[in-house]
């Protein structure tokens, strides 16, 4: 009997330490990065644009080498704007990049897929020289416009609250940056811009207008993203997203941090940097996972979808957002 007892105790011995060490096994694998496992490291070409919104992720991302650690190498490429990504993506230039709320009508144009949402931007006005006090006054007059992006939306809205279109206006279209010289110089009567860029300008016309504000339009959410092509590759997806959900976390809860490396990786002014963070909602990357299972966020894009439409952006039936974002894939991978 004490043999059978002792054989038992020896087996149930081994037992245990055979699952011990598979459990082992498992939890060393759960840690180690894609490169540990042996898995090839994935090249990504990703777009982002200087300023807190477009840059901020990928500045943490690359601060605390989470590309790396989920087995990517990256090569970041800044952008002026969300729709040169969009068509960098559609040449085969770019892997993955970030566009604004403005830009969001070429995804519902069938040119691109949303693989995360970013932000609710509250950054963009309609801002307009002294004398100028309300949407009616810009009737005739020179307004800037960045076109394609959240300047351009700002100002449509702006106008269709007002009774008004863009017929009623001299559209001059040019860039972010051109637009900052030419309100300060006096070219333009008016601009659809954003801040940062809007504390630039004020520096040298203190006086300025702002006449609208995207919380004036509060039926209008306006969310930013980040974007693949229309059939991006899975497995570099997943990776890019759970580095891209580490850093969206990271962010919530160090804004102070999240600003300081912002403004290093970008080379812009840290005091600028604040002030552009504090003009937008964020969210855990838990919230947003919550918001794509129940509905919310397909109901901003719809929102968007609506507003492109009635404005000309999209001529046509635009791409429903249950097709363009690919919430599932943001969602499996944070399992």
């Amino acid at each position: 009997m004490n043999t059978i007892k002792k054989t038992l105790a020896g087996l149930l011995s081994v037992g245990l330490a055979i699952t011990a060490l598979s459990a082992c096994s498992k939890n060393e694998a759960a840690t180690q990065t894609p490169k540990e496992q042996g898995q090839e490291v994935l090249d990504v070409k990703f777009g982002y644009i200087a300023d807190y919104n477009g840059a901020s992720l990928a500045a943490i991302i690359a601060d605390q080498g989470l590309w790396e650690k989920n087995g990517l190498n990256v090569e970041a490429i800044p952008f002026t704007n969300g729709p040169l990504q969009i068509q960098a993506l559609g040449t085969g230039d770019l892997d993955y990049g970030y566009i604004g709320n403005g830009a969001m009508w070429l995804p519902a144009s069938g040119q691109a897929s949303v693989i995360m949402i970013n932000a609710v931007g509250e950054a963009d006005r309609v801002i307009a020289q002294p004398g100028i006090n309300s949407i009616k006054d810009l009737k005739g007059k020179k307004v800037a416009i960045p076109e394609g992006t959240s300047g351009d939306t700002i100002v449509q809205r702006a106008l269709q609250e007002a009774g008004m279109s863009m017929d009623d206006i001299e559209k001059v279209a040019m860039d972010a940056s051109t637009v900052v010289s030419a309100f300060a110089s006096g070219q333009v009567d008016a601009a659809g811009i954003w801040y940062p860029l809007v504390d630039t300008i004020k520096a040298q016309v203190p006086e300025l207008v702002e006449l609208a504000k995207n919380t004036d339009f509060p039926d209008l959410i306006a969310p930013s993203a980040f974007v693949a092509g229309v059939d991006p590759d899975k497995e570099k997806t997943t990776r890019v997203l759970k580095a891209l959900r580490e850093a969206n976390d990271w962010r919530a809860d160090n804004m102070d941090e999240a600003v300081k490396i912002t403004a290093k990786f970008t080379g812009v002014d840290a005091d600028s940097m604040k002030n552009d963070a504090i003009h937008a909602k964020y969210y855990s990357s838990a919230d947003l996972d919550k918001m794509t299972e129940d509905g919310t966020i397909e109901g901003w894009l719809q929102s968007m979808n609506d507003a492109n439409v009635a404005s000309g952006k999209i001529e046509g039936d635009p791409v429903p957002p249950s097709k363009f974002y690919h919430g599932e894939a943001f969602v499996a991978a944070g399992k």
